[in-house]
Formats: C-alpha cells, sequence, structure tokens
C-alpha cells in the first residue's frame, strides 16, 4: 500500500499553524486523538523537535502503520489503542496531568475508505463492517438486520440528515424480509431501487445512509460529546486545541462546546464580571475556517471539512 498517495493530511499546514505557540513548548505534549496513519503527527514530531506525541486510535491497523511510520522518533511518539472518549485515562497512563494541543480529525480516515473490506464505501462491493475498531461490536450488517424500521428511520434522518428516511427505512425491511442484507453492494442496489430519479440526479442516494450507520455503529457523535469536555479538562492554561469536522452533526457539536467554554458564566445584570466568572478559553478562529479552494481541488477529502479552535486561558481557581 502506497500510504503517501492515499494518506494526505488534511488542512496540515494551518493545524500546525494553530497549535505551534503550544508545541514550542519545551516538552510540549501534543495528543492526536484520531492518530490514522499518523500523517498530522508526523508533522508535529519533525517540526517540533522538543514536542512529544500520545497517538490514540481504536482502529489497530491504524496503529500499526502509525507506528511504523513513526518509528525513527522513537520515544517521542506514543500510541494507545482507545476510543477518543477514553483521552484523559490515555494521558494519565502515558504519565502527563495536562497537555499543551490537542487534534481531533474526525470522520473516516484513508485506510477505512479505501480497504474496501472494511465496508465503509458505498462505491465498492464488500460485507457491511464499518466499525472502526474491527475488534470488537455490531456491525453495519447487524444494524440492517435487526433494527425494527422506526428505528432505521431514526438513524436515518437523525445521522443522516436523509429526507427519504422513512421511504429507505421501509425498503430495507422489506427486502431484508427476502434475503439477508449483508453487502454494500446489495444495500446500494436497495437504495437505488427506493430512489425517485429526480433524486437520483441530485447526488447518490447512499451517502448519507452509509453516514448514518457507519455513526450508528461507531456510536461517533456520543463519543465526541464526552470527548470534547475530556479534551478540554486536559489542556494546559496556554495549551490549544483543534478540531477537524467532516459533517455537520459534528461540526454543530464542537461549535456548541467551544462556544460555552469560551463565554463568560457570569449571572445577567451584574455590574462587572468577577474573575472565576470569565472563560476558560478563547476562539482561535471566527467561525468554522474551510480548507483553501487549492487544497480541495487537491485532496477532495478537504472539500467538507470545517475547522474550530480554541486556547486556554486560565483555570477554575
Amino acid at each position: 500500500m502506497d500510504i503517501e498517495r492515499i494518506h494526505t493530511p488534511v488542512m496540515l499546514e494551518r493545524t500546525l499553524e494553530l497549535l505551534a505557540p503550544a508545541l514550542e513548548r519545551e516538552g510540549a505534549v501534543y495528543v492526536d486523538a484520531t492518530l490514522g496513519m499518523g500523517g498530522h503527527s508526523r508533522a508535529v514530531l519533525e517540526r517540533f523537535p522538543n514536542a512529544i506525541a500520545v497517538g490514540l486510535d481504536r482502529d489497530t491497523d491504524a496503529i500499526a502503520i502509525a507506528e511504523e511510520r513513526l518509528t525513527a522518533f522513537g520515544d517521542r511518539a506514543r500510541f494507545v489503542h482507545t476510543v477518543y472518549d477514553g483521552i484523559a485515562e490515555a494521558v494519565h497512563g502515558e504519565g502527563f496531568a495536562e497537555v499543551d494541543a490537542i487534534l481531533f480529525d474526525l470522520g473516516v480516515s484513508s485506510l477505512q475508505l479505501d480497504r474496501a473490506e472494511r465496508g465503509f464505501a458505498y462505491a465498492k462491493d464488500a460485507p457491511l463492517d464499518m466499525r472502526m475498531d474491527s475488534t470488537r461490536g455490531r456491525t453495519a450488517a447487524d444494524v440492517i438486520a435487526e433494527y425494527s424500521e422506526d428505528d432505521l428511520r431514526r438513524i436515518f434522518r437523525d445521522y443522516g440528515e436523509e429526507k427519504l428516511a422513512a421511504r429507505y427505512a421501509r425498503a430495507i425491511v422489506r427486502a431484508r424480509a427476502e434475503s439477508p442484507i449483508t453487502r454494500s453492494g446489495r444495500l446500494v442496489e436497495v437504495l437505488h431501487d427506493a430512489t425517485p430519479a429526480a433524486v437520483q440526479r441530485a447526488g447518490h442516494p447512499a451517502k448519507r445512509v452509509f453516514q448514518a450507520l457507519r455513526i450508528e455503529v461507531n456510536e461517533e457523535l456520543s463519543v465526541l460529546e464526552r470527548a470534547l469536555p475530556a479534551a478540554l479538562d486536559l489542556v494546559a492554561v496556554g495549551g490549544r486545541i483543534v478540531v477537524l469536522s467532516y459533517q455537520s452533526l459534528e461540526d454543530r457539536l464542537v461549535k456548541r462546546v467551544l462556544a460555552a467554554a469560551s463565554t463568560s458564566t457570569a449571572p445577567a445584570g451584574l455590574p462587572m464580571e468577577l474573575p472565576e466568572h470569565r472563560p476558560q478559553f478563547r476562539l482561535l478562529v471566527r467561525g468554522a475556517e474551510l480548507a483553501s479552494e487549492s487544497e480541495q481541488a487537491e485532496n477532495p477529502r478537504a472539500k467538507p471539512v470545517r475547522l474550530r479552535a480554541a486556547e486556554r486561558v486560565r483555570r477554575p481557581s
């Protein structure tokens, strides 16, 4: 596998620019909460020779590749097999009470998309798996086989923001009554047949359904909802966090958490803001930043990305 060809870190230069003031500290600790194949971590270790990187990932294949790619950095590169809501336990397990920089590069990785047998890509026929950690948990095929029509409709609507959620759930229940749906190709056929011709011209009918299944299988939103507060608690004063989101549900959650952390808690009507009410973080970018047009042209996976970032300015007394 040509790792350099399939793995181009998204918004790498902007991420490093935002994290640099924290990473330039002596002995800076950087946490890559979604290690993947280690592209961002390698750049950090190369450019900030005093930094230590702690990489987390639930995908054992990704960790194995990252370990090989980062072996030259010796014990400056640490690896923990965990879902990123285990970030506090992972950091403490490596002997650190707090950290200087954290990156979340959310969504499905290049490795998972490009290995057809993982079942993430609707354009490739494969077993309906979609587990980011292939060693445990239910698969997308399990969800398709076991969920009621109401539950399928709910996840397609809530996690895929799919307008035809009810129609697709009904079609799947009918199709599985005839024979099990265990492969992505068969699921795509069912969805295609259930899609009006006018809607098909507006985009691939399976895109949002596959997103919804992936989020459900990996509990992505509930994991992220737990992970972000835990990550913020770890950031030292002057430390920074960057989050790259690839779909609106993630980005809205990130926006809400960072907004709360960067907003005064002073009750309305107080004549002055007391120190204990001052925000603990300040936002580093206005709104959500997009990848440049040139990066989007060179790397199509950068098109949907939304970047948000914050810096800790104080700890509670």
